[in-house]
This record gives C-alpha cells, sequence and structure tokens, in this order.
C-alpha cells in the first residue's frame, strides 16, 4: 500500500494503517474519508473496510522496497495517533522507519495527546518528521504536544484553515503548511488569515508551504500568494 502522490509536499504515501473517526472542525469534509468510500466501491481489497479502522500488516514492510530516497507521507488515510491502533503497532511502523533510514517520513495527526503520552517509548531518527494539524484557534494546544516531542523536524498543518490564527507561537517548529479545504462543500478561507500565518513565519524564520486556496475547484483557485508561490521547506539531508 504505497503510492506516488498529487500532495504537493511530499512524493508518495504509505499507509499501513487505513480508516479514521472524527475528532474536530477540521475532519468535517475528510477528503480520506471519501476516497476511502470511493475505493470500496471500486473493490479495492484494502478498502474493504471502507473507512473503518483497519490495519494491514501486509503493508508494513512496503517502505523497505522502495530504494529510491524519497519523502513518504504516513497514513495519508488514517491517522498513527488514533486510539484504536495498539501501541505496538505504532511502535513497529517507527521501527521500519528506522530502517528505511534512506527515507524521509512525514507523519501528521490531530491526535496530540497521544503522542505526547507515547514520545517516551518511541525511537525517534533524524528522518522522522512529526506534524499536527491546527485548523483554527482552538486547538494550537496540539503545537505544545508537539514541542515535547523528541522528532528532530516538527512542523504544522495549518490545513484546512477555517479561521484567523492569530497567538500562532513558532517557537521550536521547522516547517508550516497552510491551506483552503477543497471539494464539495468547502468552508471559505481569508486571505488575510493566510498573509498572518504567513508574515509569523517570516518574523520567526521558519519554512512556509502555501499548498491552496481550495474551494470547489482547488486547480483554478491555485496556490499563488501575493503573486508568488511558496515552497519553502526545512534543509534536510538524506541518509
Amino acid at each position: 500500500m504505497g503510492t506516488n502522490t498529487a500532495i504537493e509536499w511530499t512524493e508518495s504515501t504509505w499507509n499501513p494503517v487505513t480508516g479514521c473517526t472524527k475528532i474536530s472542525a477540521g475532519c468535517k469534509n475528510c477528503y480520506a474519508e471519501k476516497m476511502a468510500k470511493r475505493l470500496q466501491a471500486m473493490g479495492q481489497a484494502n478498502y474493504r473496510n471502507g473507512f473503518t479502522l483497519t490495519i494491514h500488516e501486509h503493508a508494513l514492510e512496503t517502505p523497505l522496497t522502495w530504494r529510491k530516497p524519497q519523502s513518504i507521507f504516513v497514513n495519508s488515510m488514517s491517522d498513527l495517533f488514533h486510539e484504536g491502533i495498539p501501541t505496538e503497532f505504532i511502535s513497529r511502523v517507527f521501527d521500519i522507519m528506522r530502517l528505511a533510514h534512506w527515507h524521509r517520513f512525514q507523519i501528521l495527526t490531530k491526535r496530540s495527546e497521544r503522542l505526547r503520552e507515547l514520545n517516551s517509548v518511541l525511537e525517534w531518527m533524524p528522518n522522522i518528521w512529526m506534524g499536527v494539524t491546527v485548523e483554527a484557534q482552538d486547538y494550537v494546544y496540539r503545537i505544545d504536544d508537539l514541542r515535547s516531542t523528541a522528532a528532530s523536524v516538527k512542523f504544522l498543518s495549518i490545513e484546512p484553515l477555517l479561521g484567523p490564527i492569530t497567538k500562532l507561537d513558532l517557537t521550536g517548529i521547522d516547517w508550516v503548511i497552510c491551506g483552503g479545504e477543497s471539494g464539495p462543500g468547502a468552508r471559505p478561507m481569508e486571505e488575510a488569515w493566510v498573509l498572518d500565518i504567513r508574515d509569523h513565519c517570516l518574523a520567526a524564520g521558519v519554512p512556509f508551504f502555501f499548498k491552496q486556496w481550495g474551494g470547489v475547484n482547488k486547480k483554478r483557485a491555485g496556490r499563488v500568494l501575493e503573486g508568488q508561490t511558496w515552497d519553502q521547506m526545512p534543509t534536510y539531508r538524506m541518509a
């Protein structure tokens, strides 16, 4: 279970777990849920359970078979720190990432409390990037949870941005991704919200990546902000 991806800030996806449950405002129009149901309807075996949380043992070692170094988004169709995933399995995912040291793994979670709780039992390596989603001001506490971890690279996904985030402390943060919601029912994002986040990044010297304006037709809306494309990323040397 690994594929090339159109996600702008990574190169491939790896899903040893699929399926999730909604826990906050950003989950309302979950793209992964919609995709999982489509794949289930198409008869894709890995999505036989639709968007019900499902562990895929057979996919665990997939990154070890990819010899070309690449950036890999871990669990793009789930949340590695979901309460339904045993700690032992999460540790095994970390073992694979440690063994596949030539790749750069990017993990993203909304369940920052469990991330904080498991931090001490996980074996962090420089090629494991850890991020949290912060879709609105109510969720900035996740940044503090992320800061408490031993991850070498810590990043924020401020997507879908659902409102202004005026108290953005970027201490200890290495990268910020920002973007609007896309697809049917997409909630609007205001330019002023994005510019405020970008300006926080510029002031703090934190790389800023603007993913998309979003909307019903995200391709038409594009990803240009004030006349330029923002594709900044942290400096990292692959092993």
